[in-house]
C-alpha cells in the first residue's frame, strides 16, 4: 500500500514544466490517436475493397488510393501536436509544433491529391488505350506536369508557413534558375521534346514507325525517352529530342499504299506485243481486290530490253494484304507472259545498274516493301 502511494505521489513530480501524470496522459492520448486513425484507415480500405457490396463504383477505388496514401509517420506528427495541447511546453516549443503540424498536414494533403491524380491518369489511360491512343500518349506528361505544379504549390505554402518571404525567394532564384537550366539543358531538351510529342502528336502509342534504319511499334512515350518494340523483337529506346530531329515515317497513318513494279521484256519482242503489254498489266491489276491502277507504261529502252513500269495503289495498306496481292500480281504476269509467248529480259553484268529483275523489291512512295505491318488509322 505504501508503494502504491509512493508511486501515485511520484506522478505529481514536475518533469519539464509538467507533472509526470500529465506526460503519461499526453503519451497515452497520442498513442490512442494513432491507433484509432490506423484502425479507421484499415476499416475504410476493407469496406471499399469489398467488390460484392452493392453500388460499388470507380470512386471507391479512388478513395482507396487516397486512404492508402495516408502515411503513419505524418499521423504521428499530428498525434504529437494534439498531445502537446495538454501540456505546457512554452511558447517557443508550441510555435515550432505549429509549424511542424502545418507542414505535416500540407504534405499529407499533397499525397492525397497525388494519389487521386494517379488514379485518374491510370483509369483514363486504360480507357484511352481501347480507343484513343493519342490521349493515352498525353496522359503521362499531364501526370508529371500536374504533380510538379501540385508540389510546387505545396512547397510555397510550406515556405510561407515557415516565415520565408516567398516573393523575394522566387525573385532571387531567377539567376540560379538560369544556371541550373544551363546545367541540365539536355534533360530539359528531352522534357520539352516530350511535351512537343504530346501536343503535336507525330506518333502515338501503337503506331508503326521507321526512324532512320530502325522500325517498330511505339510502346511508351516517357518524359526523356520513347520506347519502340522493334520488328525483330527487341526494344529500341530513343531520346525524345533526337527522335524529333530524325526523319520519321509513320506507317500507321498510311491510308493507301503505292506500289511500283518494274519489269524488262526482251528486245526481240514484236512492236505490236510491246504496245499491248501496258493494257495487259492494267487488266491484271484491275482483277485484284482492293487495288486501283494508276498507270502502266513503256518507260525506257535499257540494256537491250524494253523496260515497263507499273504503278498501282492498295486501298487497304495492311502489309500482309499488300504482300499477298503483290504475289498474285507477279504470278499472274508470269502466267500471262508465258501464255502469250513474251519473254523476260535478264540484265547482263554490265547493265545491272539500268535493269531491274521482276522479283526485285519494289520502290514505293509512302511505304517500301520492308515497311512494318500497318493498318489505316483514320483521324
Amino acid at each position: 500500500m505504501n508503494d502504491l502511494l509512493d508511486y501515485l505521489g511520484s506522478l505529481d513530480r514536475i518533469l519539464v514544466r509538467n507533472p509526470i501524470s500529465d506526460w503519461l496522459i499526453a503519451v497515452c492520448g497520442g498513442l490512442g490517436f494513432v491507433l484509432v486513425v490506423f484502425a479507421v484507415q484499415r476499416a475504410i480500405i476493407r469496406r471499399l475493397s469489398n467488390s460484392e457490396r452493392p453500388k460499388a463504383t470507380r470512386m471507391d477505388r479512388a478513395l482507396i488510393n487516397a486512404v492508402e496514401s495516408t502515411k503513419l509517420w505524418l499521423i504521428v506528427f499530428v498525434a504529437v501536436y494534439f498531445a502537446s495541447q495538454y501540456l505546457d511546453l512554452g511558447k517557443k516549443v508550441e510555435a515550432r509544433l505549429d509549424h511542424v503540424i502545418t507542414v505535416a498536414i500540407l504534405v499529407q494533403i499533397g499525397l492525397w491529391i497525388g494519389a487521386l491524380l494517379d488514379f485518374w491518369v491510370a483509369s483514363s489511360r486504360m480507357r484511352a488505350e481501347q480507343g484513343n491512343l493519342a490521349a493515352a500518349t498525353s496522359l503521362a506528361a499531364l501526370n508529371f506536369i500536374g504533380k510538379l505544379l501540385l508540389w510546387l504549390v505545396m512547397l510555397l505554402f510550406i515556405l510561407d508557413n515557415l516565415g520565408i518571404n516567398v516573393t523575394a525567394l522566387v525573385a532571387s532564384l531567377g539567376i540560379g534558375g538560369i544556371a541550373v537550366a544551363l546545367a541540365v539543358q539536355n534533360i530539359l531538351g528531352d522534357l520539352f521534346a516530350s511535351l512537343s510529342i504530346v501536343i503535336d502528336k507525330p506518333f502515338v502509342i501503337g503506331d508503326a514507325i521507321v526512324v532512320d534504319s530502325y522500325s517498330g511499334t511505339v510502346e511508351h512515350v516517357g518524359l526523356k525517352t520513347t520506347r519502340v518494340r522493334a520488328d525483330t523483337g527487341e526494344q529500341l529506346i530513343f531520346s525524345n529530342s533526337d527522335l524529333l530531329k530524325a526523319r520519321l515515317r509513320n506507317y500507321k497513318r498510311m491510308y493507301e499504299r503505292r506500289v511500283l513494279l518494274t519489269l524488262d521484256v526482251e528486245f526481240s519482242t514484236p512492236p505490236e506485243v510491246i504496245e499491248a503489254i501496258p493494257g495487259l498489266l492494267r487488266e491484271i491489276i484491275a482483277a485484284q481486290p482492293k487495288t486501283r491502277v494508276e498507270r502502266a507504261h513503256l518507260k525506257a529502252l535499257v540494256g537491250g530490253a524494253y523496260q515497263f513500269e507499273l504503278v498501282y495503289w492498295m486501298v487497304d495498306p495492311a502489309f500482309a494484304l499488300y504482300m499477298d496481292t503483290r504475289q498474285r500480281v507477279l504470278i499472274a504476269i508470269v502466267r500471262r507472259f508465258e501464255a502469250d509467248g513474251i519473254r523476260f529480259s535478264f540484265p547482263s553484268v554490265g547493265s545491272r545498274r539500268d535493269a531491274a529483275l521482276l522479283a526485285a523489291p519494289a520502290t514505293q512512295v509512302g511505304g517500301g516493301s520492308d515497311a512494318p505491318e500497318s493498318k489505316p488509322a483514320r483521324a
